[in-house]
């Protein structure tokens, strides 16, 4: 892989402060819940859903699903890579995503839950890009709208790499 040029969209400082709040959110709204699955998306809402689930202060449980939308850098048709390991009827399910850019992810993963008889499921996803929705989804706990640029950092990957980032950058990934 060649160089990758980066410029910080969020930093660290900031991204970390939204999590405190959307956490506090989740803890007033989830007040009278005596346990809530929180389901990350792998492998991007790993750090995300870390952090957000510390910081959360209710009783919680964490969980993983992993679903590929993307074929390269072109999205493309959900498919289920790794189904979670509870039953999740009658409890809260939170969904955890890294990025809702076309919708097309949270919409499957939404309905899909939705058939298994939970109490409620919401979603909170960190980033959000407006500009590429295809699919109408509402995000109960978004971190952040960001512009149609590609991003990493904090979860977020290039071909793998620079997932592990503190912060999101805007990259400009280098020509084949």
């Amino acid at each position: 892989m060649g160089e990758i040029k980066t410029k910080i969209l969020l930093d660290e400082a900031r991204i970390q402060a939204r999590v405190k709040e959307l956490a506090e959110q989740i803890d007033q709204d989830y007040a009278d819940c005596d346990d809530l699955i929180m389901v990350g998306v792998l492998k991007g809402a790993f750090i995300f859903l870390s952090d957000l689930s510390r910081l959360v202060a209710i009783r919680r449980s964490v969980d993983f699903i992993s679903v590929s939308s993307y074929t390269g850098s072109v999205s493309g048709n959900v498919r289920m890579l790794m189904d979670i390991r509870r039953n999740i009827e009658g409890k809260h399910v939170l969904l955890v995503e890294d990025i809702a850019d076309t919708g097309r992810t949270l919409v499957y993963l939404k309905h899909l839950f939705e058939t298994r008889s939970p109490a409620s499921v919401r979603t909170a996803a960190l980033v959000r890009k407006l500009d590429r929705m295809e699919h109408e989804v509402h995000i109960d706990y978004l971190g952040f709208d960001i512009p149609d640029v590609w991003v990493v950092g904090y979860g977020l990957d290039y071909d793998e790499q620079l997932r592990t980032l503190p912060y999101i950058a805007e990259i400009e990934p280098p020509t084949q």
